[in-house]
C-alpha cells in the first residue's frame, strides 16, 4: 500500500484529501506544519509528498527545498493556491515532479497521485556531478550548494555543467561559446563573462577562477 505524506495546514483539506486518497487504496499521514513535515520525511518511506506551499512558519518552498536537499529522490506533488506561472517554474526548479492549483477536482488530484505514487525510484538511475560543496543534479536540473537548492534557468545550468565536467581545468571562451550556445562566430562576445558573473553570485565568487587572457576554471572548494 503506496504510502502518502500530505502536508496542509487546513485540517478540511486534509481530511478530504485523505479520505479520497484512503478509498484509492493508499495510507496516508498528515501534518500543517512544515518542520514536523520533514522529520516525517526523514523518518518515514512515503511514495509521495502531497505540498501545500501557504504554510505557517516555514514556507511550502522552504519544505521543498530542505527536503529535496536532504532527500533527493523524495517525489513531491506541489497542490497550492498559487496558479502563477512563476510558483510553478521555482518549485519545478526545486525538484516537484507535479503541480495541481487549488481549487482542483479531486478526481484528478488521485489520478495524478495514483499515477506519480507508481513511478519508480528516481535514486539508481540519477546522474550527478559533484565538486566540492556543489552537487549538480542532471536529470533534476537543480543545483545543490551545501544542502541549498538553487534553481538556475537553462543557459546557466548548461554553462555550470561545462564547468563542473571539468573542474580544476581551463576552459576557454571559445570553447564554452561552441558548447553551451553553439556560437562558431563572433568569439568577441562577452556573454560568457555575463553568464559566469551571474554564477558567481549564485555559487560564491570563489567558485569560478578566471584564467587571464584563456577562459575559466571551476574550483572545487
Amino acid at each position: 500500500m503506496p504510502r502518502i505524506l500530505v502536508v496542509d495546514d487546513e485540517p478540511k483539506i486534509c481530511r478530504f484529501v485523505s479520505r479520497a486518497l484512503e478509498r484509492d487504496g493508499h495510507s496516508v499521514a498528515t501534518t500543517g506544519v512544515g518542520a514536523d513535515a520533514l522529520q516525517l520525511a526523514r523518518e518515514g518511506e512515503f511514495a509521495l509528498v502531497v505540498l501545500d506551499l501557504m504554510l505557517p512558519g516555514m514556507s511550502g518552498f522552504d519544505v521543498l527545498r530542505h527536503m529535496l536537499a536532504h532527500q533527493p529522490s523524495q517525489r513531491v506533488l506541489v497542490l497550492s493556491a498559487f496558479g502563477d506561472v512563476s510558483a510553478k517554474i521555482e518549485c519545478f526548479a526545486s525538484g516537484a515532479i507535479d503541480y495541481l492549483a487549488k481549487p482542483f477536482a479531486v478526481a484528478e488530484l488521485v489520478a495524478r497521485v495514483r499515477l506519480r505514487a507508481s513511478e519508480p525510484s528516481l535514486s539508481p538511475s540519477r546522474r550527478w556531478l559533484r565538486a566540492g560543496a556543489v552537487s549538480l543534479d542532471l536529470d533534476r536540473r537543480t543545483v545543490t550548494v551545501q544542502g541549498r537548492v538553487i534553481p538556475l534557468p537553462h543557459r546557466e545550468f548548461a554553462l555550470l555543467s561545462q564547468l563542473m565536467r571539468r573542474a580544476g581545468e581551463v576552459c576557454g571562451r571559445d570553447e564554452l561559446l561552441a558548447n553551451v550556445w553553439g556560437f562558431t562566430f563572433d568569439t568577441s562576445s562577452n556573454v560568457v563573462d555575463v553568464y559566469v558573473r551571474r554564477l558567481r553570485t549564485k555559487l560564491g565568487a570563489e567558485s569560478i577562477e578566471t584564467v587571464r587572457h584563456v577562459g575559466y576554471s571551476f574550483v572545487a572548494g
